[in-house]
């Protein structure tokens, strides 16, 4: 049986906080997670340039571009709403460190449980439009790319 979390230091580029540690084996499976999030990009890419192939290459652009479209349209304002509510909560209680915009998940363990629940939503909803936009993206250019290369 395992006892609660450890708390551990985590030193931000805005100062220092105590959290609680998300998984005693984080150390082991963060490099882990990233090679497979590489490894699955690889194979996406691969399996829209075979699709591309397999469908027509006009109707494959025409869908990456609808993608691209429906990405945008969720994930702009979704990102936006975020960032201002990640701004609002930080500044009510402390100061905003500068450009800190660019890399606004470093901010995320200085939110409580609560606020951080808050902010969840626009956050996995921003990310979740930027994927459509990456995938659209990547469909309309291996169709044009097929349109260009082919006969």
């Amino acid at each position: 049986m395992r006892g609660p979390p450890a708390l551990v230091t985590c030193r931000l580029a805005y100062g220092t906080v105590e959290m609680l540690s998300p998984c005693p084996f984080s150390d082991i499976l963060a490099p882990m997670l990233e090679l497979l999030i590489v490894l699955g990009s690889l194979v996406l890419i691969g399996l829209t340039g075979l699709l591309t192939v397999v469908v027509t290459p006009p109707l494959m652009v025409e869908f990456g571009i609808w993608v691209l479209a429906a990405g945008l349209l969720m994930g702009i304002p979704a990102g936006w709403w975020y960032h201002v509510m990640l701004y609002r909560t930080l500044a009510a209680r402390m100061p905003v460190p500068p450009q800190w915009w660019r890399r606004p998940v470093d901010l995320h363990p200085l939110l409580t449980a609560s606020e951080y629940r808050r902010m969840r939503p626009g956050f996995v909803a921003g990310a979740v439009g930027f994927l459509l936009c990456v995938l659209g993206g990547t469909a309309a250019i291996a169709g044009m790319l097929v349109l260009r290369f082919s006969s």
